[in-house]
């Protein structure tokens, strides 16, 4: 600023001193000394820990914080470097900078370059750097102990459970489990009649993934304890947790009569809805005036229902003709639109000529000719609570669900997809039979196919690409109708190694 106003400024000359060990100029220090000749009279890292001694567990991949706690940390992450650093004694120095240096991933060493500043010579500051060396002890942690003694020891057991005659939301529930990695730490996983079982070693764990269930679908849980021992000595206790988790009942695409306090709670919405859509919400939507309403989980089971009728229920329909009442809309996401309609039972068309004029809200994607799968309220014997409840409630002949791409399907019948899901390396119930085995199939081939008409149903999942899928040329020409299929951007590359390195998972088209 002074030089601007155009004023004298006199520079200062930092002056330089001689080092009094090589007389090399330096500039002036409280220790009149280069760098090099402080370093060889003072070393600031003698008296600090250069071998340390870690113990690490190669089971969970964990490692002992003294005197009794296990850390989990992966190689040359940042908690693995904090814990390297919390192991030794830096009182006297001060910690600038650290780092791992690279060592050969089996060679059970962890190496870590420290920076450190102490106060020398008559006030001076030096700052050297030096290696930790990190020796590896393999020992196990008292959970991986007591899970390789008995694996079948386990200290907490979830139970899930949804009360249908079908697995389809079980299905839904594996892949988001596989996606968010909520069951890795499950030491064994069983299938059973009507859910899945889930045992870990710690109740942490348990709660943790009973905490991932509830915020996925719509459940209601309780839990107990039961004393496996106890040590008067030393005052512990040893308890085995159970957690009871059952899912609400209502599925996609189940037609459900709502009782009438929970419809007028709704803004009277129905009372005869389609459930849309299954989270920790329940999505139900009228299809008669296109009105939404979402049902959380303590809304649902204060006034528990169930539905009317079910997705194993749905009878198949042609659309003889399509009139257009209401422009498509967005509701939630989905599209629709309102449409008066002609179809006919599949199995009754050309034998007799009983033809259902209804209304619908598939406008949009329906037109004559097609196939639809709805629901037979005309022949139908409905013997429902809460229907009854309804004086003077005139009912549909058929409500519609969903197109029906059946016709289209038996000319792809036998050939593979392009993709395919991961499944949990899950126990099956002996007591199953054939019968048993054959209707899991079934459904879950009908869960595939869900998952290719409905983009919004794998959005929260992961498909990857099946690598034995050949096209063909004749499959490049039959294959160009309206099909629904997975765009080939949807779809994950399958990692050989990691499957290779972590058996938990298998695959499955």
């Amino acid at each position: 600023m002074a030089e601007e106003a155009g004023m004298f400024v006199i520079r200062q000359t930092i002056g330089s001193v001689l080092c009094c060990k090589c007389g090399v100029p330096i500039q002036p220090n409280a220790a009149n000394m280069c760098v090099k000749c402080l370093r060889s009279e003072v070393d600031i890292t003698e008296g600090l820990q250069k071998h340390v001694i870690i113990r690490h567990c190669p089971e969970c991949d964990s490692y002992l914080q003294p005197p009794s706690t296990w850390i989990k940390a992966q190689l040359e992450s940042k908690e693995l470097l904090t814990y390297c650093i919390k192991r030794l004694n830096l009182k006297e120095v001060r910690m600038v900078h650290a780092e791992f240096v690279w060592t050969e991933p089996h060679s059970k060493r962890i190496k870590v370059r420290l920076r450190v500043q102490k106060e020398v010579l008559n006030g001076a500051i030096l700052e050297q750097a030096y290696v930790v060396e990190y020796v590896q002890q393999e020992s196990m942690c008292e959970s991986c102990s007591r899970i390789q003694a008995n694996p079948d020891q386990w200290v907490a057991s979830v139970q899930v459970r949804q009360h249908v005659p079908h697995r389809r939301t079980f299905f839904y529930l594996e892949q988001l489990i596989l996606k968010h990695d909520a069951a890795v730490r499950a030491i064994k996983i069983k299938q059973m009649e009507q859910g899945i079982d889930f045992f870990f070693a710690n109740r942490s764990h348990g709660v943790k993934f009973v905490e991932f269930v509830g915020k996925v679908a719509p459940v209601r849980s309780r839990h107990d304890k039961q004393l496996v021992s106890h040590d008067p000595k030393s005052n512990n206790y040893n308890y085995k947790y159970t957690f009871s988790v059952e899912i609400s009942p209502i599925c996609r695409e189940d037609l459900i009569c709502l009782p009438p306090k929970v419809a007028v709670s709704l803004g009277n919405l129905g009372p005869l809805v389609i459930c849309t859509r299954v989270t920790n919400s329940i999505a139900l939507l009228d299809p008669f005036s296109l009105r939404q309403c979402y049902l959380d989980a303590d809304q649902y089971w204060r006034a528990s229902f169930k539905s009317l009728l079910t997705s194993r229920q749905l009878v198949e329909y042609i659309v003889l003709d399509v009139e257009i009442i209401s422009p498509e809309v967005n509701i939630g996401g989905s599209r629709y639109a309102l449409a008066e309609v002609q179809v006919a039972r599949l199995s009754d068309f050309g034998k007799n000529d009983t033809i259902f004029f209804i209304k619908t809200h598939l406008g949009h994607i329906l037109k004559p000719g097609d196939q639809a799968l709805g629901y037979d309220l005309y022949g139908a014997n409905s013997n429902d609570i809460e229907l009854d409840k309804y004086k003077g409630l005139v009912l549909p002949e058929a409500i519609l669900i969903k197109k029906s791409y059946e016709e289209k399907r038996q000319r792809k019948r036998g050939k593979p997809r392009t993709w395919k899901l991961k499944s949990l390396n899950m126990e099956v119930d002996d007591s199953r039979g054939r019968h048993d085995q054959e209707k899991a199939n079934v459904e879950y081939e009908e869960f595939l196919r869900d998952l290719e008409e409905n983009p919004e149903l794998r959005f929260n999942i992961s498909l990857y690409r099946n690598k034995e899928y050949q096209p063909s040329e004749m499959a490049s020409v039959t294959d160009g109708d309206d099909l629904p299929s997975v765009p080939l951007e949807e779809l994950l590359a399958d990692l050989d190694i990691s499957d290779m390195e972590d058996g938990d998972y298998d695959m499955r088209e």
